[in-house]
């Protein structure tokens, strides 16, 4: 049996309850996936994996057939980790390990960026993940090594090319050897991926904790608290399907010559919907997606705006993207995920730019007018967002029964607390890439509904 070994940049919440589930599935399948955890940045520290031995326990909690379930899984796919911080020899070494096949990372949508300032001889503390990764990788090719396979998870835009692009221009800043330069754009296969499933993590408050701990049978420092779905798209390059199997294994995992589908079908329907209906819900008095979905009016503006608005636009496959639909609105009525509103509502205007304003554009010029749902959300934000105030460093808004921090760029922020207009938010094409007052009755509807909300009508 063939020893698959993997460099895994990060040991959070998400990468244990999803990639390491899936690696950990495979080997009770009767394969060998043996990951080697490498600790991203200096903060925190590896000493609960230390105490556990690297096992820990997932639980699974959703809904299968109407019924609630939880289902405990006991994951021991991570074989090592490294803090490169204190150890550089014990990190260089994997680089060099020939069974060492696949690099994965998720060091947050923040960690795949290129810094003109690091240098190649500056500590690992001080540079960029794709700085570390250049090091990484030059190791193994001055070792005449295969080159690897790199999934990125982070949730960027084509996280494959952008990890690719960062580490090349390090290559070309630090004046490297050209024939690693070549190694790495021919023997390296930088391949995109998109990741979906909902983790909550360790739980947090001592109930649970409880809860939890009796259902694995013992205290874990470690357990994670995930959705049973998940879906894993890779994109195919070189020879990626003979290491990432296919099928359900713990995810669905997808290898596909077109990531960008599922990218937009995930944009559009399962964040798109989440982020059309936050504000709506907040100014009603909702804390979770769950409330909304148990509430009959909310339910069904969630079941129209996606049937009418949203689903139609996203391929010419109706059937395939509502069958997705289906599932997304069975994954918001998960009792156990608490899902908070308030997390979701983070960064709402770029958010809504990217999520909604194109399923608003391609309603618009497929029917001529205004989506009556979209438009609604929209009205939300914009009288959530003109409730702010600033409270001595942080934006806050009333919204029955409590009072919300709000965190978004803070020049919108510093704008609704200044009282800015609703025309002036609109027209801003340094917001929108456009000036959304151009489309027809849009400025006239939302402002109309934003003094209905006020009024305290945001259903």
């Amino acid at each position: 049996m063939e020893t698959i070994r993997i460099a895994q940049f990060g040991e959070g919440n998400f990468l244990r309850t999803f990639v390491d589930a899936y690696f950990d599935t495979l080997n009770k399948e009767g394969a060998d996936y043996r990951v080697t955890i490498i600790k991203p940045i200096t903060f925190g520290n590896l000493e609960a994996f230390k105490k556990q031995n690297n096992k820990y326990h997932i639980v699974l909690r959703g809904m299968d057939d109407g019924e609630a379930v939880e289902n405990v899984y006991e994951i021991s796919s991570i074989e090592n980790t490294i803090d490169p911080f204190a150890d550089e020899e014990s990190f260089y070494s994997l680089a060099v390990d020939p069974t060492l096949k696949m690099v994965v990372s998720n060091t947050t949508e923040a960690g795949i960026v290129f810094k003109k300032e690091d240098k190649m001889d500056d500590e690992l503390a001080n540079i960029s993940y794709p700085a570390k990764l250049t090091k990484f990788l030059l190791k193994r090719y001055e070792a005449g090594l295969p080159g690897l396979y790199l999934l990125p998870v982070e949730l960027i835009p084509d996280n494959g090319e952008a990890l690719e692009k960062a580490v090349s221009s390090y290559i070309e800043l630090w004046g490297l050897d050209k024939g690693f330069k070549e190694w790495n754009e021919t023997k390296n296969h930088y391949c995109s991926t998109l990741v979906d499933r909902i983790v909550s993590g360790h739980p947090r408050d001592e109930a649970t904790q409880a809860h939890i701990n009796c259902l694995i049978g013992e205290d874990d420092a470690l357990s994670s608290i995930g959705e049973p779905f998940g879906l894993w798209v890779v994109e195919n390059k070189g020879d990626v399907s003979s290491l990432i199997k296919d099928g359900r294994h713990n995810i669905d995992v997808v290898i596909s010559n077109n990531v960008a589908y599922y990218k937009k079908r995930k944009v559009r329907v399962l964040n798109g919907s989440h982020t059309n209906l936050v504000p709506l819900a907040l100014l009603s008095g909702k804390v979770t997606v769950y409330d909304c979905m148990v509430d009959s009016e909310f339910s069904r503006f969630v079941d129209d705006t996606l049937k009418f608005e949203i689903v139609p636009f996203v391929s010419d496959d109706i059937a395939e993207t509502t069958k997705f639909a289906d599932s997304v609105k069975d994954r918001f009525m998960n009792p156990y995920l608490n899902h908070q509103l308030t997390s979701i509502s983070l960064n709402s205007v770029s958010k809504w730019k990217e999520r909604v304003l194109p399923s608003f554009k391609d309603y618009y010029k497929a029917n001529g007018k205004i989506p009556n749902n979209i438009v609604k959300g929209f009205a939300g934000l914009v009288a959530l967002y003109s409730r702010i105030r600033k409270d001595g460093g942080r934006y806050v808004a009333n919204v029955p029964g409590r009072e919300i921090e709000l965190k978004d760029d803070a020049r919108y922020l510093e704008y609704f607390a200044n009282k800015g207009s609703i025309k002036g938010f609109m027209e801003d094409t340094s917001i929108w890439g456009e000036d959304l007052t151009e489309y027809n009755d849009f400025l006239d509807a939302v402002t109309t509904l934003v003094e209905f909300i006020n009024k305290g009508d945001a259903q």
